[in-house]
């Protein structure tokens, strides 16, 4: 009889091991705020890895011999889709990777890309729909809902805890969302018109009521010609805007000769297609958030 409880205790104790002594799965992000969607929903369940780190723009990147070794391991790899990564499939047919890919921009709405011409020579995402999907925050929560679905499906033991946690980051979400709509709210609509360094702000545009005009198209290696440039300073006169903005990773000369020739002021450095590093304004996709707003709305309070 006094074993039982031994037996017992030993039997509940094999039952706990495989959970405690699992190590977490291998999960890789193409760039760095996919990178930090996956990290608020995995949680301490995953080992995550991002090919393409802050400050760096996804559309132009060489992938390297050290990014294959990484999705080689992985047993998820999460990608935007549309076009935004050219490079990822190549990539993991290198590897190989033969883990579960997630495409977080599965089922989100899309608004088509940037007109041929004008404001996007030379970009090559074709005439596809606009990839940067993530600049409105309703469509992030199904990147996030997607994420969790991924990450369930290739470890089952944790789908729980990826659930749970993917369903407190949505929550943080939806109160981001409204508290971006008060911000913009604050700006006459009149006034909500701001000139940025590459058209990436089109799901911002259509979400929240901003009007945005752009030398160059979402590509940042295009372009744009001398009457492109002479359009906007033109514009830039015309409609008074003061608004003007470079993003982290576009040269910001450009930006700066049409704020010289239209006397609009530039504000300060954008975060769209990549965080920050840790110790900048924008190392999380909720921090990049406020830090746009917050510097666009004091902007185009200029207008």
């Amino acid at each position: 009889m006094i074993f039982r409880p031994l037996l017992l205790a030993l039997s509940l104790f094999a039952v706990s091991l495989p959970a405690s002594a699992q190590t977490p799965i291998k999960a890789v992000a193409t760039f760095s705020i996919l990178g930090n969607l996956l990290a608020e929903v995995a949680g301490d369940k995953a080992e995550l890895s991002v090919v393409v780190g802050p400050d760096i723009d996804a559309h132009a990147y060489q992938p390297r011999p050290s990014d294959a070794r990484a999705l080689a391991d992985a047993k998820v790899l999460v990608s935007n889709g549309l076009g935004f990564e050219g490079w990822i499939d190549r990539l993991a047919k290198a590897a190989p990777f033969k883990g579960k890919a997630v495409v977080a921009s599965t089922g989100v709405a899309t608004v088509p890309a940037a007109p041929g011409g004008g404001h996007a020579h030379g970009h090559s995402h074709g005439h596809g729909p606009d990839p940067h999907c993530w600049q409105d925050v309703q469509r992030v929560r199904t990147y996030v809902a997607n994420i969790a679905k991924g990450l369930a499906e290739a470890d089952p033991p944790n789908a729980a805890h990826y659930r749970d946690r993917a369903q407190a980051f949505d929550r943080r979400l939806v109160e981001l969302d409204a508290w971006v709509k008060e911000e913009i709210a604050k700006v006459p609509a009149d006034k909500r018109r701001a000139i940025t360094g590459h058209d990436s702000f089109r799901y911002f545009s259509s979400a929240y009521g901003v009007k945005f005009q752009s030398p160059r198209g979402y590509n940042t290696s295009s372009e744009p010609s001398a009457r492109d440039v002479a359009a906007l300073i033109r514009e830039a006169r015309e409609q008074r805007i003061k608004a003007l903005f470079v993003e982290n990773m576009t040269n910001p000369g450009l930006v700066d000769q049409i704020a010289r020739e239209s006397g609009a002021v530039v504000g300060p450095r954008l975060y769209t297609d990549a965080l920050s590093g840790p110790d900048g304004p924008a190392p999380t996709y909720e921090k990049m958030m406020r830090h746009n707003v917050t510097a666009l709305v004091a902007g185009m309070l200029k207008n």
